[in-house]
């Protein structure tokens, strides 16, 4: 019997600014590069790096020992506001467009 997980939504997108809130990466931030939906994690540049082997794929790349970006749980990053820094997401509708604004002064993000 095989379980299917539902993909979730967030009020976070690609290229967001965001900063982590919990773990040994807290209170850096970095912009997002991908967003795993079936997973709830998101890839942030530069952050949570761990070293992962690469093999040679042809003759004239080099193997070794690289360092690549990980997953972090969506719930450990926070978007940040250019004017109030970390903050949660609100929306507001303006001319039939749905805007993401920042809860605590309202700002468009």
């Amino acid at each position: 019997m095989s379980v299917q997980t539902e993909a979730h939504k967030f009020k976070i997108k690609k290229e967001d600014t965001v900063e982590v809130i919990a773990g040994k990466e807290k209170g850096k931030r970095g912009r997002i590069l991908r967003i795993l939906r079936d997973k709830d994690r998101v890839v942030v540049d530069g952050l949570n790096l761990v070293k992962k082997t690469q093999r040679r794929r042809n003759q004239n790349d080099r193997g070794g020992i690289i360092e690549i970006e990980a997953p972090l749980h969506v719930s450990n990053v926070m978007i940040v506001c250019k004017k109030c820094g970390p903050t949660r997401v609100g929306y507001r509708v303006e001319e039939t467009v749905k805007k993401r604004i920042c809860k605590k002064c309202g700002e468009a993000l």
